[in-house]
């Protein structure tokens, strides 16, 4: 019984890190991230948009931990950086076979004389939507971009809208658990 329960721990630890969200971030290093107070909202406009309702979650996500962080959000002209993001849903094929019963090689007499056994093999095919995010901060007054992150599996479109936000709170606030980012002199 035991081995079970080994196996099924095992299992439950390899299917939590499989589906755990990937984030990562790059800097301009020369940039003074101390000046930023303000931030603006920007559209991409060659970037694919979400909905008006997935857009309005992915915002208020970000919204959210830029306030955490000492960022206010500015609705008139002045800001100390735009902030753009693009959001992309790919899709992958997952195939899954196992096998029942038993078989053996060839028999006695070589593979023309046929083995033994009896088995089948099943297989089974699903589609599996793996929602990236990519938030762009750029200096109003250079117009140059200085922090880039990127997240994965942050958006899954089968999900409920109360799943879909809860996803986009923890990678948000995961991505941007080091910003401002520790420049080294």
């Amino acid at each position: 019984m035991s081995k079970r329960l080994a196996f099924a721990a095992a299992f439950m630890l390899l299917a939590a890190v499989a589906s755990a969200q990937d984030v990562s971030y790059n800097f301009d290093q020369k940039a003074d991230f101390t000046k930023y107070k303000t931030y603006k909202w920007m559209t991409n406009k060659e970037a694919e948009q979400p909905d008006a309702l997935v857009a309005k979650q992915i915002t208020d996500a970000i919204d959210k931990q830029l306030a955490t962080k000492g960022l206010a959000k500015s609705d008139g002209e002045q800001a100390d950086l735009y902030v753009v993001y693009q959001a992309g849903v790919t899709k992958e094929k997952e195939v899954t076979s196992w096998s029942t019963g038993y078989a053996a090689g060839p028999g006695w007499g070589g593979r023309y004389y046929g083995g033994y056994g009896g088995g089948t093999t099943t297989a089974t095919s699903a589609t599996i939507y793996i929602g990236a995010l990519a938030i762009d901060f750029y200096d109003v007054a250079t117009k140059q971009l200085v922090w880039r992150g990127l997240a994965s599996k942050q958006l899954d479109m089968k999900a409920s809208p109360e799943k879909r936000q809860k996803n986009l709170d923890k990678g948000m606030a995961k991505l941007l658990k080091d910003y401002p980012p520790k420049v080294k002199k």
